[in-house]
């Protein structure tokens, strides 16, 4: 297939011709919904894993984010400042003997990802099977 050939011609060619996204303007705001966010840390939580390169595990996340910590974080996103940590890197056994590198992200920039794939999924991928993460 060469992708640099030009466009069809005829009938079975649609273009949009109005300027307006075919979603909402607002995604990140959706993904920062207070509902949404606890189903991604429902779903961060359940697939529990290992920490990040910060050493919070899942079970200390609630206790840091109570003390007041989750709201800067939130403010972060919403201004555009914040910034994800670095991923830990790993090597795990693979079956043949040989070795795989893993990146773990904090708990942190987990659930914020799940927030957002949350959010995204449904509308990138309109064929995916629909959850309730509105809980």
């Amino acid at each position: 297939m060469n992708l640099n050939t030009r466009m069809p011609t005829g009938s079975d060619v649609t273009q949009r011709i109005d300027e307006q996204p075919a979603f909402s303007a607002d995604l990140l705001g959706l993904a920062l919904q207070s509902a949404n966010i606890m189903a991604a840390w429902k779903r961060v939580r359940a697939n529990a894993g290992a920490a990040g390169i910060d050493g919070m595990s899942i079970d200390d996340f609630p206790a840091w984010a109570n003390e007041g910590n989750w709201k800067r974080i939130m403010s972060e996103l919403r201004s555009g400042e914040y910034q994800p940590s670095p991923v830990r890197r790993v090597e795990i056994d693979k079956p043949d003997g040989g070795k795989r590198q893993l990146g773990i992200p904090t708990v942190i920039d987990r659930v914020i990802q799940q927030a957002i794939a949350q959010v995204l999924t449904p509308i990138f991928d309109p064929t995916c099977l629909r959850q309730q993460f509105w809980v």
